[in-house]
């Protein structure tokens, strides 16, 4: 098991570190652009066109394009800020948080008001059967 941080075991999470501050910066940017409706709008008229005015790699450009939350968190993005992104393609919170997560709504909401997800099986992936 190859780790630079203690955490890099935790399964499902990307914490936002500096490392991934400085990796995400212009996919950040671009996510935070979406604060102002000019940009909204102008981002909506022609998405690839406007993602040229960020220095983001390939592989952020096509998780913007192709809407992959997690695929943005593991590529350096904030979760706060790729929301922006979400709440422009009109997804609340919430609903960004479940298809994170692979469930239904209800069962995210549901989940979250029973506590959260149980934290067994949860905290390192070497404590899984098949690591």
């Amino acid at each position: 098991m190859n780790q630079k941080h203690p955490y890099d075991d935790i399964p499902g999470t990307y914490v936002f570190d500096a490392e991934q501050s400085r990796k995400g910066y212009h996919l950040n940017m671009f996510c935070m652009s979406l604060r102002h409706r000019d940009n909204r709008d102008a981002f909506g008229a022609d998405e690839a066109a406007y993602l040229d005015r960020y220095p983001m790699s390939p592989e952020q450009r096509a998780a913007v394009l192709a809407r992959d939350w997690n695929e943005m968190l593991r590529l350096g993005g904030n979760i706060y800020y790729t929301s922006k992104l979400a709440a422009k393609d009109g997804i609340a919170f919430q609903e960004l948080a479940a298809r994170m997560t692979g469930v239904s709504d209800e069962d995210y909401r549901n989940m979250m008001l029973a506590g959260g997800r149980p934290i067994e099986g949860n905290r390192y992936t070497w404590e899984w059967d098949n690591g």
